[in-house]
């Protein structure tokens, strides 16, 4: 184990912001993640475990502890099947998402092909159920080996065990900061067809006379991803960002009524998309943009991007001081509007 000293943790995560790390350790295997865990223990450091930085705005101040990045490698099938004769992947925490992804999709194996383009790494999309497009990955995870930091085991997790829901798992929720991913099992379609339910995608193919693969379905998803400043382009300033900040609010019948009558009473209407109202989720964008923050807004140093509205984008030296005054004033607006209080998406961490 190679253990580090104030390290600048900006340059890890996508949106270019936050301070130092104490102490910094990059773990390529399961024995090198124990040995931090027990250093950082044994010096009663607080942990923090870092994937591919795309989810993630550090405070300006850093963090105090150790920051453990998992790099842990490989992308394993050996032909194995489960009952239902869908493929078993298993894939190393720190492989790059969007490389595994392409492996899949080049390999004809469906059920991640809308995920394509999403930055970070495979560790992370168990912890956040990672989703786009008309899937989530918690459709497809089979398992999850993990390092329980109660007792130092390294045990494997059925999907049922792990409680997937919206952007939820019990690694953000229930069971945070216990258990340590190291590697995920995927069970993905042999030959399976794309999934095309989502408005956008529909669109992109429409007039055809014959259906997508699974090919052009991954370019699609990347192409219109890059039209919403969704897809990390080297030299575009709208991809300095932590992708989308708020989720999606999921919604009781009674908030969804309020809301419909509040949209009303300002001569507007509640979009409905189906892939959202299936569960009475909203669309976060449109509460956003019907609030007063049009794409572009903010200043010379931060601002929503100029193609999605979702997205806070570091355009050059801002702080993560910056980050959060544009993130609450824009959570305060949109509640005081339409009486939804929106939840951030990304992790933030030393706050």
């Amino acid at each position: 184990m190679l253990l580090l000293e104030n390290i600048p943790l900006a340059p890890l995560t996508t949106i270019r912001i936050g301070g130092p790390a104490k102490y910094f350790v990059e773990a390529g295997n399961i024995g090198e993640v124990q040995e931090a865990v027990v250093f950082a223990s044994s010096r009663d450091l607080p942990l923090f475990v870092l994937g591919g930085g795309s989810n993630l705005v550090v405070a300006d101040a850093g963090w105090p502890g150790l920051v453990l990045k998992i790099a842990i490698p490989g992308i394993d099938w050996q032909g194995r099947h489960d009952e239902d004769g869908r493929v078993l992947f298993d894939v190393g925490a720190g492989e790059s998402w969007d490389k595994f992804v392409s492996r899949s999709v080049m390999d004809r194996c469906a059920g991640i092909e809308c995920l394509s383009g999403i930055p970070g790494s495979v560790g992370g999309t168990p912890v956040q159920n990672v989703g786009a497009y008309g899937q989530e990955v918690s459709e497809t995870i089979a398992s999850v080996l993990v390092l329980d930091l109660k007792d130092g085991q390294v045990r494997e997790l059925c999907r049922e065990a792990c409680e997937f829901s919206y952007r939820s798992s019990i690694f953000n929720s229930t069971e945070r900061e216990r258990f340590i991913v190291l590697r995920v099992t995927y069970a993905l379609a042999p030959e399976g067809k794309p999934h095309i339910t989502y408005a956008d995608l529909k669109r992109h193919f429409e007039g055809r006379e014959t259906p997508p693969d699974l090919a052009e379905t991954r370019e699609a998803v990347r192409y219109i991803r890059a039209l919403k400043g969704m897809l990390i382009v080297p030299g575009d300033a709208d991809c300095q960002s932590a992708g989308s900040f708020f989720k999606n609010p999921v919604l009781s019948e009674e908030q969804h009524e309020d809301l419909k009558k509040r949209a009303a009473a300002r001569g507007l209407s509640v979009p409905s998309y189906p892939a959202l109202e299936t569960r009475k989720k909203v669309s976060a964008a449109w509460l956003v943009e019907h609030s007063g923050f049009a794409k572009g807004f903010g200043s010379e140093r931060v601002r929503i991007s100029s193609k999605h509205a979702l997205a806070i984008v570091n355009r050059g030296g801002a702080t993560a001081a910056d980050v959060l005054a544009l993130k609450e004033q824009i959570q305060h607006r949109v509640q005081e509007i339409w009486g939804i209080r929106l939840e951030p998406e990304p992790v933030l961490l030393g706050f």
